[in-house]
């Protein structure tokens, strides 16, 4: 149970960018600095794969509506993630950690759901430099909460808490505001059915 801050803060924010939390621990484990990370996620293919996952994260997540997107595929991905961040509790299977993967993977869904919501708030806006300054934040955010849990698990998870709450909050303040963004994104999709409709079957 010692090793909860840390899963906490990796599902935290596994939650905001999963391949970024991967990367991170693995480079940690393999650079010797911390023996909370099993062998597994220390492997060169797996630090490959989730480099260039990350890549693909990074650029998606600045492009708006693409960012929406990304963030509903993901909605499996990251809760699992965060519950992999569990693997430095113990054995497999052991009880501290199955409890250890509950926290990990309920606390990256939550805080999923908290960065899907704030970016279809976000893409509200028309233009994209608020998508670009708020996926860059997130990205240096994640760097840094996961590395100071790596030596400061403890304070690193009391943080990680406090963002997480105040982004519960901001999400509820920016509920009307995500409302309007899938009313619109529904009637675009419904013009489109329309016209599409209209313009009736190709001519053979």
């Amino acid at each position: 149970m010692s090793v909860l801050p840390l899963v906490f803060t990796s599902g935290w924010a596994g939650g905001i960018n999963a391949y970024a939390v991967v990367l991170l621990l693995g480079l940690f484990g393999a650079a010797g600095l911390t023996d909370e990370v099993p062998e597994s996620l220390q492997r060169t293919d797996v630090l490959v794969a989730a480099g260039v996952l990350f890549l693909c994260e990074a650029v998606a997540d600045k492009i708006p509506y693409v960012d929406s997107a990304w963030d509903s595929v993901r909605t499996v991905i990251r809760p699992v993630a965060g519950a992999v961040a569990a693997l430095p509790a113990g054995e497999s299977g052991s009880l501290p950690e199955l409890a250890a993967g509950a926290v990990g993977g309920t606390t990256a869904l939550m805080s999923h759901l908290v960065k899907a919501g704030t970016r279809m708030a976000v893409n509200t806006s028309p233009e994209p430099f608020s998508n670009i300054a708020v996926s860059t934040a997130e990205d240096l955010g994640v760097a840094g909460i996961v590395t100071f849990a790596i030596f400061h698990p403890v304070p690193a998870a009391i943080v990680a808490a406090t963002l997480l709450v105040l982004g519960l909050v901001i999400l509820v303040f920016l509920a009307s505001r995500i409302r309007r963004f899938l009313r619109r994104r529904a009637q675009r999709r419904e013009e489109k059915r329309v016209a599409a409709g209209l313009q009736g079957p190709p001519p053979r």
